[in-house]
């Protein structure tokens, strides 16, 4: 697919948490970087007339639209970003890819394995006529991150050993905060597991180059009932008001698991809604037979790093402060010491994505990537009801096929 006079016409499905998120990389990625085309921000889409008109002026889009299929068929689009609900990633997804439009759609890919095999056969059938399609696991971005891949790739670790990985929030500990759209499993798929715990599996499987190849789960809902919402966005609601009207919570609030993956390395990874004062706590650390690394999200700007081959009375966790220009996705930034933040690992996504559609590059993660992790909620989910050990279902090696 061309690119109209170096430009990317942008439009966006959904403007709420992950739309605001997307809408600040999207504005400020060629201010940042000098890439080889320029975005514009054409239409953004919403159910919602008043609001979705609202958010086109708060968040800088050209135009709106209340359907999703316009913005789609639309001649004047050349992207599809995608920031709703699990529930429609596919329809949307397919339909964007049959009409020859790149596409961006947030994790995770699909709420179940059927859907994400399909986006990811659209997505290779769409990849031999130019067509570029990308999920959306920002973590991957963050310059500390990287860095931890590339310490690994480079054998300063050694032998992987083990991996053990947490993801902690509290935003629903409170039993009267209401029945939003991610604790219905018809929306969003699955609860903590899959709006969480896939961030840390695509994590520790791209930092480490290791799939996960089988598991043993635990899942539990605390809270099985909670009030209706009268209105929700991103992570806040308020319940209807009468205190009365209640509905089922059909998703999970914690999973907890143990792995293998290929390489031989034992991983433990948690996924909880529940972690009463957490709030948004990423933590991941990986132990090789010649050192370990530990990146923790609160402190994104840092990496401990241990070094087993220097003498034993010199070894100890250091401290890297990840903001050097040499450092991956900085060179563009602020000088050393001056640290960035949460925001930015969505510049750098986008940064990455036009980067790949302007040169004819797939980008990465790839609709198969993000099936390969939708094969493991599947597997955890699986474990967790029939309380025994349970293989990671292998992705199809041509999933066009």
């Amino acid at each position: 697919m061309s690119i109209h006079d170096n430009v990317l016409r942008v439009g966006m499905v959904g403007y709420a948490f992950m739309g605001a998120a997307h809408s600040q990389a999207w504005r400020t990625v060629n201010r940042v970087y000098d890439l080889p085309a320029r975005v514009r921000m054409a239409l953004v889409c919403g159910r919602d007339e008043p609001k979705v008109a609202e958010a086109a002026g708060r968040l800088g889009w050209d135009g709106h639209t209340t359907d999703w299929r316009r913005l789609v068929e639309s001649d004047e689009i050349d992207v599809v970003d995608i920031c709703t609900p699990g529930d429609s990633h596919c329809e949307i997804a397919l339909a964007a890819l049959a009409a020859g439009k790149h596409v961006l759609c947030e994790k995770p890919l699909a709420n179940t394995v059927e859907e994400a095999r399909e986006m990811a056969a659209a997505a290779a059938r769409a990849q031999a006529a130019g067509v570029r399609a990308m999920c959306g696991f920002n973590y991957r971005r963050v310059p500390a991150v990287a860095l931890m891949r590339q310490l690994v790739a480079d054998g300063r670790l050694g032998e992987i050993r083990h991996v053990r990985a947490v993801y902690l929030q509290d935003w629903i500990v409170d039993p009267q905060f209401p029945l939003v759209w991610r604790l219905q499993k018809d929306r969003a798929g699955s609860g903590a597991l899959g709006d969480i715990g896939a961030h840390i599996i695509d994590l520790t499987q791209y930092v480490t180059g290791q799939l996960i190849t089988g598991v043993s789960a635990i899942t539990e809902t605390f809270v099985k009932e909670r009030p209706l919402p009268a209105g929700s966005s991103g992570l806040a609601a308020q319940a209807d008001g009468n205190g009365r009207a209640t509905g089922p919570v059909t998703v999970d609030d914690a999973a907890v698991f143990v792995a293998r993956l290929h390489g031989g390395a034992l991983a433990t990874y948690e996924a909880t809604r529940f972690a009463t004062g957490r709030k948004n706590a990423l933590r991941v650390e990986i132990n090789g037979s010649l050192g370990s690394v530990v990146f923790d999200l609160e402190r994104l700007n840092e990496l401990e790093f241990l070094d087993a081959t220097r003498p034993a009375a010199e070894q100890g966790f250091s401290r890297i402060l990840v903001t050097e220009p040499e450092h991956p996705y900085l060179s563009a930034w602020w000088p050393p010491g001056h640290i960035i933040g949460y925001e930015h690992s969505f510049t750098h996504q986008m940064r990455d994505f036009v980067e790949a559609v302007a040169t004819g590059v797939d980008p990465t993660p790839s609709f198969a990537d993000a099936l390969q992790v939708q094969l493991v909620l599947d597997a955890v989910a699986r474990s967790a009801e029939r309380a025994a050990w349970t293989e990671v279902e292998p992705a199809l090696a041509d999933v066009a096929a």
